[in-house]
């Protein structure tokens, strides 16, 4: 179990690092973002780890990959020219 943990810990670092490396200006923090692809590995293979038993190296990994891109996909902001919003005022909304 400590070495699909310690797999586990590794695949969400590459994963993070491949993540910062090819999104950049899409993360808000680089550190959070190498932060949180381990820990969310790591959580994904413990919680398969306790739902399938032990003998199963794998798919214990698998699940890691997938948990900790899941969770990184989900620090990625939007693109800037997404966050324009419209010239025109709200009815019924005073402009300065």
């Amino acid at each position: 179990m400590i070495w699909e943990a310690l797999g586990a810990v590794i695949v969400g670092f590459v994963i993070a690092l491949a993540a910062t490396r090819w999104l950049s200006g899409r993360f808000a923090s680089r550190t959070l973002t190498l932060a949180t692809g381990p820990v969310a590995a790591l959580f994904g293979a413990l919680l398969t780890q306790s739902i399938l038993g032990p003998g199963h190296p794998v798919q214990v990994l698998v699940a890691a990959l997938a948990m900790g891109a899941a969770l990184l996909s989900v620090l990625i902001r939007p693109p800037r020219n997404r966050l324009r919003r419209s010239a025109a005022p709200l009815k019924g909304h005073r402009t300065a």
